[in-house]
């Protein structure tokens, strides 16, 4: 069994594509529905399951006390994800021959969730937007562990539980599985805040390095296009300009490729998603749904490498998906700012939360409960000017609690009480019910490194910093606040990609 790496580990490997899922499952269900109900049921009995969609607190003031799962009746928001994983679903090690072919490289960074993509359905089922998340995305971690890339979420929150359940004397395949748990839930939560309550999460699927070279084999291969020939070791891709069906190996390696294109991360979202657009016209074609042995390739294929969350029918799911056309599933990315080096001296990309808000809502709409009239919508974090802050000043340090709280009602937040405490060494910012996304946003005023922990005694509408002596945020001495930025909210420079045509790339 391999070790999880520390918690401050961010290295980087290759990254597999999550963006094939919303077709990948789909057309399987849509394959098994004209093959037989028979191998329907092979399909949902076969595919491994997650429990990580929980209920949802309500907003401030709302009548009810949680919101059950939303059902499969009303919009869907589906986060797909893909895991630089070395194991199939059922957690079976890949054999390195097959690792070798992939160019998979070494272990280091497999727990990054480097492919991040948000499917929305709307209840009526005839349209879909898949919206990306870049990897590299400057954010918020839900659970308290600072401000870092977007794909570290899983592995934060996964790394520490799979310590504290193995000092518990948790084994095996039960220790991995639980500490994946707490790694796609953290995930599911950071998106959520990212988004500013746009979307609430309620389905979940993940895919790994097995998975796309199987599944792009098992469909005959996707057609693409690209504008140069293509030809990089790190990623073994080596293409020539122009349309081409790739499939297996070439066909990982095109969606991998992240150096040596003028965009970097960016163009490999593009690439991702002209591929996603290519396997959704070809699993959904006759040519593949006609076809018996395509069919029973691409259920394994499923079977083997994919992973959902509990509870989620596909026969349901199926019904649903049959009224999408390849046309009318649409690809989007979240608008970005600039590459900068952050304080752990990684490169990383700029993001700012309203923008990301404002985008998805433009594109979904706002977020509608999907529960029945007696529950409330989806919680929106408050803005700041509605987060009331107390400060506990147990650092120890002559007048910081002033100085910090003073920084925090520039920031537009509300100034509550303020007390001296006994000294203490850690600084954490407590939170009540319903309350986490609070808690996060004041905790990346005061620089991203804070812990949050959730305490009953803390009123609604307020939030409870506990200053200690390990403070090194705004109102400290010294400290060195980042240049202010504006994240650009035009239209990327590339056309919007849908599932209805090959469009030449990167």
């Amino acid at each position: 069994m391999r070790e999880p790496a520390g918690r401050s580990r961010a290295a980087v490997a290759g990254t597999v594509t999550g963006r094939t899922l919303a077709a990948l499952l789909s057309a399987a269900v849509l394959a098994a529905s004209g093959y037989g109900w028979v191998e329907l049921n092979k399909v949902r009995n076969g595919i491994t399951t997650t429990d990580v969609i929980e209920t949802h607190q309500p907003a401030a003031g709302a009548t009810t006390t949680t919101a059950p799962v939303p059902g499969l009746d009303g919009p869907q928001d589906i986060l797909v994800v893909g895991l630089d994983s070395r194991t199939d679903a059922q957690g079976n090690q890949l054999p390195q021959a097959v690792l070798d072919q992939l160019h998979a490289g070494s272990n280091d960074g497999e727990l990054n969730t480097d492919t991040m993509i948000l499917l929305h359905i709307p209840a009526d089922g005839r349209s879909a937007v898949a919206i990306s998340f870049p990897r590299d995305s400057y954010v918020q971690i839900a659970g308290g562990y600072g401000k870092h890339k977007l794909n570290s979420a899983y592995a934060y929150a996964r790394n520490d539980a799979y310590s504290t359940l193995s000092a518990q004397g948790v084994k095996g395949t039960d220790l991995e599985q639980q500490a994946a748990v707490a790694g796609r839930k953290n995930l599911i939560k950071t998106i959520e805040n990212l988004t500013g309550g746009a979307i609430t999460i309620n389905r979940y699927a993940e895919v790994n390095l097995a998975s796309f070279y199987e599944i792009s084999q098992a469909v005959g291969g996707v057609t693409v296009c690209l504008n140069q020939p293509a030809k990089e070791s790190k990623s073994g891709i080596n293409l020539p300009a122009g349309q081409q069906v790739i499939s297996g190996a070439q066909a990982l390696a095109f969606v991998r490729q992240r150096y040596d294109l003028p965009r970097g991360d960016l163009d490999r979202i593009v690439r991702q998603q002209a591929f996603l657009a290519g396997m959704a016209q070809q699993v959904l074609s006759a040519d593949t749904l006609a076809s018996p042995t395509k069919l029973n390739a691409l259920i394994d294929a499923v079977k083997k490498s994919v992973v959902i969350s509990s509870g989620w029918d596909l026969l349901t799911f199926m019904q649903q998906m049959q009224g999408i056309a390849a046309g009318s599933v649409h690809f989007e990315t979240i608008p970005t700012g600039q590459n900068v080096m952050s304080s752990e001296g990684q490169s990383v990309t700029l993001v700012d939360p309203d923008s990301v808000h404002a985008f998805v809502t433009g594109l979904i709409g706002p977020a509608k409960s999907t529960t029945g009239p007696t529950t409330t919508t989806g919680a929106t974090t408050p803005g700041n000017d509605r987060i009331t802050v107390d400060m506990r000043d147990g650092s120890g340090a002559p007048n910081l609690g002033a100085s910090v709280l003073d920084e925090l009602v520039n920031d537009g937040f509300v100034r509550g009480e303020s007390l001296t405490i006994a000294t203490q060494p850690t600084t954490a910012v407590h939170y009540g019910s319903g309350a986490s996304a609070q808690a996060d946003k004041v905790a990346g005023a005061l620089g991203g490194k804070v812990v949050t922990e959730p305490d009953a005694a803390v009123p609604a509408g307020h939030v409870r910093v506990y200053l200690g002596q390990d403070y090194s945020g705004p109102g400290a001495q010294g400290f060195r606040m980042a240049p202010r930025y504006v994240i650009p909210t035009t239209t990327p420079t590339s056309a919007s990609i849908t599932a209805g045509g090959v469009p030449c790339v990167n």
